[in-house]
């Protein structure tokens, strides 16, 4: 029987492996055609042959930020559409910052914009990027299928099936005008718990442990958060600071904050539940109060770093924008409230659920673990 599992693992692990062969060579394959498929955009797309340099000068604002402002001639080929073949020359001007605008080498291919209007001129609307992006997401998907096999597949597939889920709850939120918009990403944060932890875990007393801890964890601390909302009436809150919201602010936030809250927390029931199983697989004996206590010394070893890269997740959100607000002459309270507020709110929130779930998470696998815990 033994030797029946272990030839089955044998042939598991050869599939496994000329698999995910097969995947990252076609991938590859796929990042290398995105270099040819301009016929498939309706955008005319071209690509460019030939960069001259005119000018170059440097230049200094009222804030006394320095720049250098550079001009260049780009000669381009079309590659789709009508004007497929023909070639333009077109006078670009951009910046050494390339806050907004940028310059254009050999090779790249660009949008273009070509006006019905003879008389109008022909714009380059930016990059195609269709390459880059490509690559990168066949990188990623590469190396977690490298060096985790069938887990990376699932935790792909989970994140896949999570960002069209994402999509279809905006679309619907777009269509009702956030008339539902609790009910509807609230449905979906359930949604994302128990269809990550069960594609990464699988359905088992694990997954359910686990999925159990980041449902409390997560609404507790919005719970918590509320309170403190409703006793300090949301002063300090700046939702102002949300300007390009078509929708009420307040409720976006709070959704905001629930599934950012959700990651971090499930991120933390995960490690803490699966050690506390594994602790049980290798000493069946141990009892429910030392799972416990055993818990809690596991999520206090994971919380401060949990929290500090939910701060510097934080930072590098906002670390553009901080200096583009400093550099053009607003104080450090003023660039607090209207770039960073919302955020450090959000962190803290989010902060809160990691705490919570370290007790939540040790006391339900210390009561639902069962008494004997296969390697399964």
């Amino acid at each position: 029987m033994r030797r029946v599992k272990k030839v089955k693992q044998q042939i598991q692990q050869h599939w496994g492996l000329w698999l995910t062969l097969i995947v990252i060579v076609l991938g590859l394959i796929g990042v290398g055609l995105t270099r040819v498929n301009a016929g498939l955009y309706q955008q005319t797309v071209a690509k460019v042959t030939r960069v001259q340099a005119i000018d170059r000068h440097a230049t200094t604002d009222e804030f006394n930020n320095k720049d250098v402002t550079a001009t260049q001639w780009v000669t381009v080929t079309v590659l789709n559409n009508r004007h497929q073949g023909r070639s333009y020359r077109i006078k670009n001007t951009y910046t050494k910052s390339q806050a907004m605008d940028q310059d254009y080498r050999v090779g790249n291919q660009v949008f273009l914009r070509i006006p019905s209007q003879k008389a109008a001129a022909i714009t380059i609307q930016g990059l195609k990027r269709d390459t880059t992006l490509a690559f990168v997401a066949w990188l990623t998907i590469a190396l977690l299928l490298l060096i985790m096999r069938f887990s990376g597949l699932m935790a792909f597939l989970s994140v896949a099936l999570n960002a069209v889920l994402f999509y279809a709850a905006i679309q619907i939120d777009l269509a009702t005008n956030g008339g539902h918009v609790y009910t509807l990403f609230g449905i979906l944060a359930v949604i994302f718990a128990v269809l990550t932890l069960w594609l990464v875990l699988g359905f088992s007393r694990k997954m359910l442990v686990t999925l159990g801890a980041t449902m409390a964890g997560t609404g507790l601390a919005v719970v918590i958060s509320l309170i403190v909302f409703a006793v300090t009436h949301e002063r300090g809150v700046t939702y102002e600071a949300m300007q390009y919201v078509t929708q009420v602010p307040k409720p976006l936030f709070l959704v905001e904050t629930i599934l950012g809250s959700l990651g971090a927390v499930m991120d933390e029931s995960t490690d803490i539940v699966a050690s506390l199983f594994q602790l049980k697989e290798e000493r069946p004996d141990i009892a429910p109060n030392q799972v416990f206590k055993s818990g809690l010394q596991i999520g206090h070893s994971i919380m401060g770093p949990l929290i500090n890269v939910l701060f510097l997740i934080f930072m590098a959100d906002t670390f553009s924008m901080t200096l583009l607000y400093l550099r053009n002459g607003n104080n450090w309270g003023y660039t607090f409230t209207m770039n960073m507020s919302l955020g450090m709110v959000q962190s803290l929130i989010s902060g809160i659920g990691i705490v919570l779930a370290i007790p939540v998470a040790s006391w339900l696998a210390s009561r639902l673990m069962p008494r004997e815990v296969t390697s399964a």
